[in-house]
């Protein structure tokens, strides 16, 4: 699979982001990343399900809400959705207007894109690496 320039600097966006060890999450073509709280059986898999169901926008309904995250340690923003492991990276020179509004309207559109595409670019699967309590 070739990796392009975008993908490895979203990659490195979420391993910042996402510093958790305990934290197994799916990184899609277009910024979206599933952060899996209970991940089980093939991570791609069971991230594809979840953004199929939560990744599409429709206006008017709780699948059009979004909220916009100003990051620190990263330039951008990280937009949010109406499921909270659902969330969507926009970089600082995407958007042409930087307003909340446009940020968010852009990431969610993002967001719907990955979400009807389903492509997955990266998995980040961090079962193994934490001692089990």
């Amino acid at each position: 699979m070739m990796i392009g320039v975008d993908t490895e600097t979203l990659i490195d966006v979420w391993q910042r982001l996402l510093a958790d060890p305990r934290k197994s999450w799916v990184l899609f073509e277009h910024g979206t990343c599933v952060v899996l709280t209970a991940p089980e059986g093939e991570l791609a898999e069971q991230a594809t399900d979840l953004l199929k169901k939560f990744g599409p926008a429709h206006a008017g309904s709780s699948a059009g809400d979004f909220g916009v995250i100003d990051l620190k340690d990263v330039e951008g923003w990280v937009v949010t959705g109406h499921h909270n492991d659902v969330l969507t990276y926009v970089r600082p020179d995407e958007p042409q207007d930087q307003s909340q509004i446009a940020v968010g309207l852009f990431g969610r559109s993002k967001r719907h894109r990955d979400g009807t595409e389903l492509h997955v670019v990266h998995v980040e699967d961090k079962r193994g690496s934490v001692a089990p309590a």
